[in-house]
């Protein structure tokens, strides 16, 4: 792929001279640029990207909308966008939800603006290749003063049956005090027939006193290779609860950051994963306090099935000014296989006085008398198993606001033990 080549692809999109030179900037950085660092996470061989970008083909995996409710929502497949759906009393309170190139033409300033403000273009070679080779994006941008019911949901399908690769970049942008919540699925659907990659970018731009629930449940299959960022970048007063769901079927390397730049802002992460089979799962989240008095949580549960792999990072970063500042961490992972592998990984960096931070961390086997308590009471071993481990992610499964969510969390953990 040459400079000439991604220009022509932007210009097909008409994208405007801003990001046309985002795009080639990042390009020229690629070579230079080091891959993230994420502890104990063999990565560096993967296949993360072979430098290819393109519009798919329209598929016939098309899903079945009758299903969906009346919610706000945006389903993508692939490249194409399929359904948008925004009720006119949001549409006349200035939301916009919609895919990139319509956003750039509804709000081109506020796009502009907000574009990268969370990820830099140039933070590594995983972020410079999103913003070189993306080939689809969303928007959603709710304004100042709002407040929003329903849950916003974006549904973005990877076709699995495409040799295009997955590179898509998602953009929130919640205006001062608003206040909404925000569904998120990456699914692949078809048959499984190409293996490919790809390469995911979330940015939440978090207004002065906005809230902002996120969940998300990731389930990409077993062919493709994912690099998932999700990053928040927080003004004074504002908060994202965040719950995420990574079951994924293949290799993924989770990257999630929430930056507490201003005074009194929260963060809430929790993140619950499972591997199975030879899957390679490196989860790293990360929250960084600025601002005085901020508030940043990391509560991360996983089980480990077959000889999956899976390792979790918790960074607590309290830089030097954030006085007031609190960074808490919980790291816990259960293996039901002898030849599982594990890492959970506590780090807290404390450049400032008058703080507070703490950390916990554990992995483990199933209990053999928690088992024996239930099979001595008729319980075949599976369905034993399977009560442990809803027991052992109930603690943050609980935690996440929508109940449409905790459910379809827990119907997908059931169909991966299933699959053994």
């Amino acid at each position: 792929m040459t400079k000439e080549m991604i220009l022509a692809f932007s210009q097909t999109k008409a994208e405007p001279i801003w990001l046309q030179e985002r795009r080639l900037a990042a390009f020229a950085k690629l070579e230079d640029l080091p891959l993230p660092t994420i502890e104990r996470v063999r990565f560096h061989r993967w296949n993360l990207g072979d430098g290819t970008i393109g519009d798919n083909d329209f598929s016939a995996n098309v899903p079945d909308f009758t299903a969906l409710g009346d919610n706000p929502k945006l389903i993508q497949l692939g490249t194409q966008t399929l359904l948008e759906q925004l009720p006119p009393e949001l549409i006349q309170k200035g939301v916009v939800f919609t895919d990139l190139v319509s956003a750039l033409e509804e709000i081109p300033d506020i796009v502009e603006e907000n574009f990268g403000a969370a990820l830099a273009y140039d933070e590594d070679k995983l972020a410079a290749y999103n913003y070189a080779y993306f080939n689809s994006a969303s928007v959603l941008y709710v304004p100042d003063n709002v407040e929003i019911e329903l849950p916003l949901e974006g549904i973005y399908l990877q076709d699995s049956d495409s040799p295009i690769p997955f590179n898509k970049h998602v953009l929130i942008i919640a205006g001062k005090n608003s206040k909404f919540s925000y569904i998120e699925r990456f699914e692949s659907i078809g048959n499984q027939t190409e293996k490919t990659s790809a390469n995911i970018s979330v940015e939440i731009i978090a207004g002065s006193g906005s809230q902002v629930s996120y969940s998300a449940i990731d389930r990409l299959g077993e062919n493709v290779t994912a690099y998932i960022s999700r990053r928040a970048r927080h003004g004074h007063d504002s908060s994202v609860d965040w719950a995420m769901g990574v079951m994924n079927e293949g290799h993924v390397i989770g990257d999630f950051d929430s930056d507490l730049v201003g005074s009194g802002s929260h963060a809430n992460l929790k993140v619950v994963a499972a591997s199975s089979g030879h899957q390679i799962q490196g989860i790293d989240t990360r929250v960084t306090n600025y601002g005085h008095n901020s508030v940043g949580h990391i509560l991360q549960h996983g089980v480990i099935l077959e000889r999956g792999t899976l390792t979790f990072n918790g960074i607590g970063h309290i830089v030097k000014g954030a006085k007031g500042a609190d960074a808490q961490q919980e790291s816990r992972v259960l293996m039901l296989s002898d030849k599982a592998r594990s890492d959970a990984n506590p780090i807290l960096l404390i450049d400032e006085n008058e703080v507070t931070a703490g950390h916990a961390a554990s992995i483990g086997q199933v209990d053999p008398e928690d088992m024996y308590y239930l099979m001595s009471r008729g319980i075949d071993q599976q369905t034993a198993e399977r009560l442990v481990i809803r027991g052992f992610l109930g603690a943050v499964i609980t935690e996440i606001p929508s109940p449409e969510v905790r459910q379809e969390l827990i119907k997908v953990l059931d169909s991966k033990l299933d699959k053994r």
